[in-house]
């Protein structure tokens, strides 16, 4: 343990002697370290905005998507299958369920005229299936059912059609046709990308049902209902065989998964994606890996007189081994954890990932397997650095170290 103490007392003086000479040699190890956290921290960033955006469009893991068609094409009757539905969904428990028409078209009066805008009719509960995002204001609420002016949630580019007014001014919107009256803007969804420019609004089921005797001809309904992923594959049979129980004939009931998590490969996108970013960290970390063992090869032959004086004095094999071995452990470990640093302090910032992955709502917190890699990373660098050259350092013989 001595000798161990005496061999790291040795490294650490060496260190302080050569300041300059280890400093360059390590700016590079602590770039490449911070740049393997980096990408290991990226790749869970984008993992979670993978999922996120796989929710906006298929639903949580795991929504089941119902939907009822008849066979010869005719209309099939929704207020029945509503009613189906809800008691079925309430005899399993379910805590999150959504009725959902799309191809429904309404007259919005503009400033310049009359407009057909698309909708989309839904129950509260789709915001948080699909993960809604909102620029300004909220969604729907299961009150607002009851309110004398029906929320809709409008787009950005319609809400800029009807003037930007701000939220907190309670803006209207006036419909014309079978749904017609006037409506308050409580939310707005933000373009989802550059060119947006769809003009959409987005309604209460049971308000729009309220004031229309039937869905229109082209409209289409589906119900989504999100449960455990644990459960899924043991009620998603038992689920369709009980809402097919007395359909009338040529009516059938599909249901089926439509979150991300359930789609064929669905993470072999993400597993590609650390492997290429992962191996470009890995292949430079190497890249600095052999810079350090060559500047300490270098210096090692400029060491052997002083290695012979040493040897000479009394000094072990084993302390010029490990003396050699832990200058380089220890100043590797340290520019990795300085790396490391930097990369924590840089990645912690909400407005850089924001600006990495646009539209993430659940920012997850700096994943501690990046740190734990990259200190691993820079140990492993810094023996393998060290070793080699303390090998060369045994190699010395006393009387060629004092001739050189």
């Amino acid at each position: 343990m001595t000798g161990f103490l005496g061999a790291l007392s040795d490294a650490w003086a060496e260190i302080r002697v050569h300041k300059l000479r280890v400093l360059l040699s390590l700016i590079g190890i602590a770039v490449s370290v911070g740049a393997l956290t980096a990408v290991v921290a990226i790749s869970e960033y984008q993992r979670q905005f993978q999922a996120e955006q796989s929710d906006r469009w298929g639903g949580r893991a795991a929504t089941v998507v119902v939907s009822v068609n008849s066979d010869d094409g005719t209309p099939v009757d929704a207020d029945e299958f509503d009613a189906r539905f809800s008691r079925v969904s309430e005899r399993f428990g379910f805590s999150h369920t959504a009725r959902i028409a799309q191809g429904v078209l309404l007259d919005v009066q503009l400033p310049d005229g009359i407009t057909p805008v698309a909708a989309r009719v839904m129950d509260p509960a789709f915001s948080q299936i699909h993960r809604e995002r909102l620029l300004e204001g909220r969604w729907f609420l299961d009150s607002d059912v009851e309110a004398m002016a029906p929320p809709v949630v409008i787009t950005e580019p319609l809400w800029e059609r009807l003037g930007r007014v701000p939220l907190t001014q309670h803006p209207t919107v006036t419909l014309s046709g079978p749904a017609g009256g006037t409506y308050q803007v409580v939310g707005i969804t933000p373009r989802q990308g550059f060119g947006d420019e769809e003009l959409r609004v987005d309604l209460l089921y049971d308000a729009y049902r309220a004031r229309v005797d039937a869905l229109p001809a082209d409209a289409w309904t589906q119900y989504e209902i999100w449960m455990g992923t644990g459960q899924v594959d043991q009620i998603a049979p038992v689920l369709a065989m009980d809402l097919r129980a007395g359909l009338p004939e040529g009516q059938t009931v599909t249901v089926n998964r439509s979150d991300w998590a359930a789609q064929p490969g669905a993470l072999d996108a993400q597993a590609t994606f650390e492997m290429v970013t992962g191996g470009i960290a890995a292949l430079i970390l190497a890249l600095g890996a052999l810079s350090l063992i060559n500047i300490q090869l270098v210096a090692m032959r400029q060491r052997v007189r002083e290695i012979g004086v040493r040897r000479a004095f009394g000094a072990s094999s084993g302390r010029v081994f490990f003396a050699v071995f832990l200058e380089s452990l220890v100043a590797t470990t340290v520019a990795g954890v300085i790396g490391i640093a930097i990369v924590v302090a840089v990645l912690r910032s909400e407005w850089i990932i924001t600006s990495m992955f646009y539209g993430i709502q659940d920012i997850p917190p700096f994943p501690m397997r990046a740190a734990l890699i990259g200190l691993l990373a820079s140990v492993i660098v810094g023996a393998v650095s060290g070793f080699i050259p303390a090998l060369v350092a045994l190699r010395v013989k006393v009387i060629d170290a004092i001739r050189f």
